[in-house]
């Protein structure tokens, strides 16, 4: 068999090429955007649902003090609200706003406009290459719900 085609060595191929894009992307700064704490919050927030600050702390993996701070600068933003949790009223639950919801959504949409600039810079890729990335993306998400 080809090393190339090797499952082990196209994983860590893959792994290594997919975390520096992931890491690169998150890296650069979105003007008017979300921190990496406030969309992490936000995105938890949007999958899982309603939740508490000291439960979304724990899902996250920080402590519930910094992730107070951040909820605390979502709800001043108006990105999160506070309301009594249905099934116990002693409780308050976070859940996302819709102004939350648009700052999420513009926050992907300013990642996918700097990938396809860098795809489309001054002769970054040929259409052979762009077509070979366009046919990598089904594979790759196919690869993530296989994990």
């Amino acid at each position: 068999m080809n090393d190339d085609l090797d499952p082990e060595g196209v994983a860590s191929a893959l792994l290594a090429s997919i975390s520096v894009l992931v890491r690169r992307v998150h890296q650069v700064p979105i003007d008017g955007g979300l921190t990496i704490p406030e969309r992490t919050a936000l995105s938890h927030l949007d999958r899982s649902g309603p939740t508490t600050s000291s439960a979304l702390a724990r899902e996250v993996q920080i402590t519930a003090q910094a992730m107070g701070a951040t909820l605390g600068t979502l709800r001043a933003r108006g990105l999160v609200e506070r309301r009594p949790d249905p099934d116990d009223g002693r409780r308050v639950v976070l859940t996302v706003t819709d102004a939350g919801l648009q700052a999420l959504k513009d926050k992907r949409n300013a990642r996918t406009e700097l990938l396809a600039r860098a795809l489309t810079s001054s002769g970054a890729f040929t259409p052979a290459e762009l077509a070979r990335l366009a046919a990598a993306a089904p594979l790759l998400e196919r690869l993530a719900q296989n994990i």
